[in-house]
């Protein structure tokens, strides 16, 4: 513990722990809305589209952290206009952007005498290496990414849920559209040090698809899979850091594989969730069998339902139901119907 202390006290690795926080913070708010809008992969698309980018700004000197800026909102605005208008649907344009923007990113680097290898440190992510300019780059970026997400939710929900209703309400859905788009382009860009470009989308999708499991509103999803991202990173850097003494950990595979825990954890109290949900929604309107509407009298069921009795009460309609032996008993004038 000492020595895991000691080594967090080095300004490589505080560097490395403020960039796991506000990435754990903000992509997976950006991610909820993709998840929302069933386009969890868009993240590994705009990924590959970066590499494009990186391998530009390592061939000509610029700083590569800019050149994916650009070259992944160049991708997202494409994939957004080619979804619009209808001529391929979004996993096909998702498919060209994975397989374009990886084969980019190794021509141009092979074209400009650079090794595949300085891409490693872009694809699967150099959290220990992190400079502070990089620190500064992640944190300015995750501000308004987290601003955006959280100022403009219910705009952005809208759009995400129902687009048809978005434009009914007067809401500009292409505006939108683009910029959710251009939020998962910064996103990927802002992460890429973190957990790498090949890892990115896992960072956007996980944390909310263990929200999901527990949270049942959009806006409890939306915090809490903010929240088990930042558990996440800073357990995974944690985790890498304490490995590091017996093997060589990479920060962002940690990160990854223990956002992957936490759902596997929280699957079975979200199925136990859902199902007590199940047993709080009201009947179907449909007809039911005759078995579902039988009778049981007084003197086939002994037990009076009342407060205090020890089965749980549903509210129902103008009564409450109870529960009991795996289904519910209604109140019924001077017997129970059992459903």
């Amino acid at each position: 513990m000492n020595d895991l202390v000691s080594l967090f006290s080095l300004p490589f690795m505080q560097r490395a722990l403020f960039a796991a926080i506000f990435t754990g913070l903000a992509v997976p708010a950006v991610g909820t809305y993709l998840v929302q809008r069933r386009m969890a992969l868009m993240g590994d698309g705009l990924g590959h589209v970066a590499v494009t980018g990186v391998a530009i700004g390592l061939v000509t000197g610029f700083a590569p952290t800019w050149t994916a800026v650009i070259a992944a909102v160049l991708g997202a605005i494409a994939i957004e206009v080619i979804r619009e208008r209808g001529h391929t649907n979004g996993d096909v344009a998702l498919a060209l952007l994975f397989y374009g923007g990886l084969a980019g990113g190794i021509f141009v680097a092979g074209v400009g005498g650079e090794s595949t290898a300085k891409l490693q440190q872009y694809l699967f992510g150099s959290l220990l290496s992190v400079s502070a300019e990089d620190v500064l780059f992640t944190l300015a970026f995750a501000v308004v990414l987290t601003f955006l997400c959280l100022g403009l939710a219910p705009q952005l929900f809208a759009v995400s849920q129902d687009q048809e209703f978005a434009r009914v309400a007067g809401l500009p859905v292409r505006t939108y559209n683009l910029l959710v788009a251009v939020l998962a382009a910064v996103s990927v860009t802002v992460a890429m040090r973190t957990v790498g470009l090949l890892l990115v989308s896992a960072l956007m999708v996980v944390p909310v698809a263990t929200a999901q499991q527990l949270a049942r509103s959009f806006r409890a999803t939306l915090m809490l899979a903010m929240g088990l991202g930042l558990a996440a990173s800073f357990g995974g850097l944690v985790l890498a850091a304490a490995a590091s003494y017996r093997a060589d950990v990479a920060p962002g595979a940690s990160i990854v594989l223990l956002s992957l825990l936490l759902f596997v954890l929280t699957w079975p109290v979200g199925a136990l969730l859902r199902r007590r949900q199940r047993l709080r929604v009201p009947f179907a309107d449909e007809a039911p069998s005759a078995e579902e509407t039988a009778h049981l009298r007084p003197e086939d069921h002994p037990h009076q339902h009342g407060e205090g009795c020890g089965h749980r009460g549903v509210e129902h309609g103008n009564h409450v139901d109870y529960l009991h032996d795996g289904h519910r008993h209604a109140p019924h004038g001077a017997h129970y119907d059992e459903h």
